[in-house]
């Protein structure tokens, strides 16, 4: 399901302070990287991944690869830094980003 705008709006505003919890290097999309990615998300359910690849077409492929292979939904783009989400089956208040900027 495509995010609203507001969704958007408020997933960036939550994303601009969080720093990069994964980070894509040259070793390709292994299953133990696709496994972190997906506890990740189950964990914070919005998160910030370094993509470090040579072109910003290179860059653009493995972020579609890794939305793709983790079915979460791209927020925001800004150079080598993804913002994506992915709503948790059962979210953790004190894990889950979104519910922790709900709270305070």
């Amino acid at each position: 399901m495509p995010l609203s705008a507001q969704d958007i709006r408020r997933f960036r505003a939550i994303g601009h302070h969080l720093k990069p919890i994964l980070i894509f290097g040259g070793n390709g999309l292994s299953e133990s990287f696709l496994g972190e990615l997906d506890a990740r998300l189950e964990d914070h359910e919005l998160i910030k991944v370094r993509v470090n690849a040579e072109t910003r077409d290179d860059r653009a492929a493995v972020v579609e690869a890794l939305l793709k292979a983790s079915r979460a939904e791209l927020v925001q783009r800004i150079g080598n830094i993804a913002l994506i989400y992915r709503g948790a089956k059962k979210p953790n208040p004190k894990l889950s980003n979104i519910l922790r900027a709900q709270q305070g």
